[in-house]
């Protein structure tokens, strides 16, 4: 069954909301439709084994809870039963809200539990209220979703498809539930690709999402190591933030027969359910740029107290945007690389890349990841490829275990035109990752090889050194009319008491206006002997206030010097270098600074807190700068033509105008 039949089904199966308008706020569409898609589902599932479980359910009757489930589960081949002789096409015209809640008690617990994260009964008194239950179960009862005919991934499409309508008529996101197929393909493949050694007949490999939404990662890791390796068991774990979509994905995981204890609910950030796992992959499309601020105190107390030994040593993100917690979080889930080490995979936007300085949290995870030598490759994609943005986005593959080729560098690859357009938008997506374009990404990963799309770079070329220049201060100083009236405006002058203010004035004002001092030592002196006749006596902030309003910024006057006679530096001039890592601070000062600042100095106090050298150790991954393309300008005879022939046509629509 190909993606426009599986568009099909969704739009039939979504047509149940016109039997909802009305009765239904739009928003509440979704809540109705999912719920009854699943169970729909579910029993198409169990249809093959369904008599030979109700005849077990009839002779284990006197069986204890639990011996009764066993028999049940094995009756019925999977991780689920339904014990009930109901099903959706036999429930009752009369009484179908009590059937109908029978019906789905009858399933084993955890098929029960997913029907309570959607409120189910609450939904379904609504429809009998209404009367319109019977006619939505009669509907759903029709609809064929056997297995033989919508395998789990057509039914993940569907899905997909569902939620994105039901996000539109409630004004939701529908990219904070789901990737969108194209693109968690490619990701799968580019992490996945290379990796036989870990496939190997017998082998046992976990997948790990901490954003696991409907479980699109999960199930396409699955899916694409049984078609490239046999005999491999793979054991799948998520977590998930909202309680539908983790409904979904525990579906989902049920019907593959996976361990749905393996999913768990809650906010990853804040409450790791997981916090022993280390997975040898991991898959994840953590929301862009959506603040922590919920988690904030759970998040910087776990940095605080439990740094290196918890998720979060490195750093912090600025709270208005979580993404690299994610990542950090799954870096702390890696394997030993001495049992093979982990690969991940995670789509982030462009801020992670560059936000941040020298010293800033961002800087600094990132300054982690590369160091430790981790970032294996980034990808740029193309932009509208998520159904609720635009962005430019970008895969970053991770890996604590890399090939020899490869360690101590990063592979960019600029997939920013691999695209093709979609015949119809969904939401922001106009363009799709087409299978030749997905091939053409994995392939230029696989060579790791210089084109015009891929480029080769030591982890250091990401690094540089943040120098402070300072600059020295020189003032020249005056007893101006114009100066003397800025000392009502300094705030420690403004204490004094009466007539104290106007003395100070007088005593300044008995300096001659007309003589510029160049040198603050020299004036001082003569400040200090036009201040003796005064009554009161300045503190030295009020001293230091007399100053500052009689001066002004002098190139041209000499430097003043600080008690220990160095050079005191002028904040206003005060300037940063960024030097690239690895080369010499002072070379670098006096090839690029010193030639046209002389009087400049580096601030040698100002040391990086985790190699103690001079100057402040950042790391930023500029992509865009690295496949820049200089276009020249068009020749000014061209531009000139054009602007001649635009005023000429502005012309003759005046000339019309004014006949």
């Amino acid at each position: 069954m190909n993606t426009e039949n599986h568009s099909q089904t969704a739009a039939f199966i979504w047509s149940v909301a016109d039997l909802l308008r009305g009765d239904f706020k739009q928003s509440q569409y979704g809540r109705v439709i999912l719920p009854f898609t699943l169970l729909r589902r579910l029993e198409c599932v169990l249809e093959p084994t369904r008599h030979k479980v109700l005849a077990q359910a009839k002779t284990s009757a006197d069986k204890t809870e639990a011996v009764r489930e066993r028999l049940l589960l094995r009756a019925a081949g999977k991780d689920f039963f339904n014990a009930s002789p109901l099903t959706l096409s036999t429930l009752s015209d009369t009484q179908t809200a009590d059937d109908l809640m029978s019906y789905v008690q009858s399933f084993s617990q955890a098929a029960r539990e997913i029907f309570e994260h959607f409120h189910f009964e609450d939904f379904v008194q609504q429809l009998s209220g209404a009367n319109l239950l019977y006619q939505v179960v009669q509907r759903f009862a029709s609809i064929d979703l056997n297995p033989a005919r919508i395998t789990n991934f057509g039914m993940g499409i569907i899905f997909e498809e569902l939620i994105r309508k039901f996000a539109e008529s409630s004004n939701e996101t529908a990219g904070e539930h789901f990737t969108p197929r194209d693109i968690v393909h490619l990701t799968t493949s580019l992490v996945l690709t290379g990796q036989e050694h870990k496939l190997k007949p017998s082998s046992i490999v976990t997948i790990y999402d901490p954003t696991a939404g409907t479980g699109g990662f999960l199930s396409e890791g699955d899916e694409y190591i049984q078609k490239v390796s046999s005999g491999v068991t793979v054991s799948l774990h998520g977590q998930e933030l909202n309680p539908e979509s983790y409904a979904i994905c525990k579906a989902d995981m049920l019907i593959k027969g996976q361990g749905v204890d393996n999913i768990k609910l809650g906010n990853t950030l804040s409450d790791d359910q997981l916090p022993t796992l280390r997975a040898d992959f991991m898959l994840a499309n953590p929301p862009f740029g959506v603040e922590w601020k919920k988690v904030q105190k759970d998040v910087v107390k776990e940095h605080e107290q439990r740094g290196f030994d918890g998720r979060f040593g490195p750093g912090l993100p600025r709270v208005s945007d979580g993404s690299l917690l994610f990542l950090l979080h799954l870096v702390s889930k890696m394997q030993d690389p001495k049992q093979g080490g982990s690969r991940i995979g995670i789509i982030l936007n462009g801020s992670p890349l560059f936000t941040g300085g020298a010293g800033s949290g961002e800087s600094e995870i990132r300054r982690y990841l590369l160091q430790r030598d981790f970032v294996e490759a980034i990808v740029a994609l193309p932009t509208d490829m998520f159904y609720n943005t635009g962005i430019a986005t970008y895969i970053w593959i991770l890996s604590n275990n890399k090939p020899v080729e490869r360690r101590g560098k990063v592979q960019l690859i600029n997939a920013t035109s691999r695209y093709s357009k979609m015949r119809k938008s969904l939401g922001s997506k106009r363009q799709y990752v087409d299978e030749a374009n997905s091939d053409a990404i994995v392939r230029a990963y696989g060579a790791f090889e210089e084109t015009e799309e891929s480029k080769i770079f030591p982890v250091d070329a990401f690094g540089y050194r943040r120098i402070t220049v300072e600059r020295p201060l020189r003032l020249n100083f005056q007893a101006s009319p114009e100066r003397l009236a800025r000392l009502a405006e300094e705030k420690p002058l403004q204490k004094l008491e009466g007539g104290q203010l106007q003395a100070l004035e007088a005593a300044c004002g008995s300096l001659d206006a007309e003589v510029v001092y160049t040198d603050r030592a020299v004036f001082s002196k003569a400040l200090k002997a036009a201040l003796k006749p005064l009554r009161f006596k300045l503190r030295a902030p009020q001293l230091k206030s007399v100053m500052n309003a009689l001066a002004e910024r002098d190139p041209e006057a000499a430097i003043c010097t600080e008690k220990d006679g160095n050079p005191e530096p002028d904040t206003s001039l005060r300037d940063n270098e960024n030097v690239p890592l690895g080369e010499s601070i002072y070379e670098y000062f006096d090839r690029e600074v010193k030639p046209h600042v002389p009087d400049a100095w580096i601030d040698e106090s100002k040391t990086d807190p985790l190699d103690s050298e001079v100057g402040i150790v950042g790391f930023e991954i500029p992509f865009n700068r690295h496949f820049y393309t200089f276009v020249p300008p068009r020749p000014l005879e061209e531009i000139d033509a054009d602007l001649k022939a635009c005023t000429d046509r502005i012309k003759a629509m005046i000339e019309e105008l004014s006949a």
